[in-house]
């Protein structure tokens, strides 16, 4: 499990290397303009907390393989994701996060000017 959990923790890196790893509601997660994705382990799988039911929509056959819910991804350790899968999911979260940050400030300062 911690092997499996080592290699998605990397591959995240690998794309967001600024990103801050923290631990949010008990497990790791990253921060880059907000929540990115998370990780973690039950007794049997692993889990890619994606945090965001949108980007698993999209998703939807690329991952129908996988036990999803509806932001997360389960996999077996001996089983590990794609790093092209998560290196994707990484790199669109960041884009989601950016656009997000850039309509609240537009929001922020629009709200200034008044």
């Amino acid at each position: 499990m911690r092997k499996a959990l080592e290699l998605l923790r990397k591959q995240i890196r690998s794309v967001a290397p600024e990103a801050e790893e923290v631990l949010s509601y008990g497990i790791p997660a990253y921060k880059l303009k907000g929540m990115l994705v998370g990780f973690g382990a039950a007794k049997h799988h692993c889990a890619f907390y994606v945090m965001s039911p949108g980007l698993m929509k999209l998703l939807k056959e690329e991952l129908a393989a996988y036990d999803t819910a509806t932001a997360t991804i389960r996999f077996l350790p001996g089983k590990p994701l794609p790093p092209a899968l998560v290196k994707k999911i990484v790199a669109a979260r960041m884009e989601e996060n950016s656009r997000h940050r850039e309509e609240m400030d537009k929001k922020k300062k629009a709200k200034t000017n008044k």
